[in-house]
C-alpha cells in the first residue's frame, strides 16, 4: 500500500463528510487522516484525506468521489505539497525534568502553552515525521495526554484547485 494525500473541494453542506468517508469504508480502506475546514469561499469546504491504497483502487475511489454532486474537484497532492499537522501534548515534567522538556520544545520549535507543578503542555506544528520524532523524544519522559490533528495540505506554487486563483460561488441545478 502507498500513502496518498487527496485534497477534495466540496460544497459546504451537511452530510457531505459522511458520504465521502463512506466511499472509503465501503471499499475497505482506512482513512489515516481526515481534516475538513472552510475555504476562502464560504460555500465550499476543503477535505484533506490521507489514506493507504494502491494506485488502481485509489483511481476507482476518485472516480466514485467525482460522481458525488457535492464534490467540486479532487487533486492528489504529491510529496512536494505543503503539509502540516498540529499536535498538543501534555508531558510529565516535575521540576527535575522540566529543563529537558523545555529544551526539547525549543529544539522542535514547539510552544509551551500550559505549565503546572507536574506537567507541561506543548503545541507543535509540522510534518507528520517531525511530530513523530518529537513524540519519540518525549515518550521516555512520560506523555500523559495528546491530541493530534489530521494533515492539512496545499499544493506548492501559484496554482490553485480552482485553476484561476480565486474560487467563485458554486451554482448547481437539480
Amino acid at each position: 500500500m502507498t500513502r496518498h494525500t487527496l485534497s477534495v473541494l466540496v460544497e459546504n453542506k451537511s452530510g457531505v463528510l459522511a458520504r465521502v468517508s463512506a466511499l472509503f469504508s465501503r471499499r475497505g480502506y482506512n482513512i489515516e487522516s481526515l481534516a475538513v475546514g472552510p475555504t476562502e469561499n464560504p460555500d465550499l469546504s476543503r477535505m484533506t484525506i490521507v489514506a493507504d491504497a494502491e494506485a488502481q483502487p485509489l483511481e476507482q475511489i476518485t472516480k466514485q468521489l467525482n460522481k458525488l454532486i457535492e464534490v467540486i474537484k479532487i487533486v492528489e497532492l504529491d510529496t512536494a505539497a505543503v503539509q502540516r499537522e498540529l499536535l498538543l501534548v501534555k508531558v510529565r515534567a516535575p521540576l527535575a525534568d522540566r529543563h529537558q522538556v523545555l529544551q526539547t520544545a525549543e529544539l522542535f520549535r514547539a510552544r509551551v502553552i500550559d505549565v503546572n507543578t507536574d506537567t507541561v503542555t506543548l503545541e507543535a506544528t509540522g510534518t507528520p515525521d517531525k511530530l513523530q520524532a518529537l513524540l519519540a523524544v518525549l515518550a521516555p519522559l512520560g506523555i500523559k495526554e495528546m491530541a493530534q490533528s489530521g494533515t492539512v495540505a496545499l499544493g506548492r506554487g501559484p496554482r490553485s484547485m480552482s485553476g484561476a486563483g480565486t474560487l467563485r460561488p458554486v451554482e448547481r441545478t437539480a
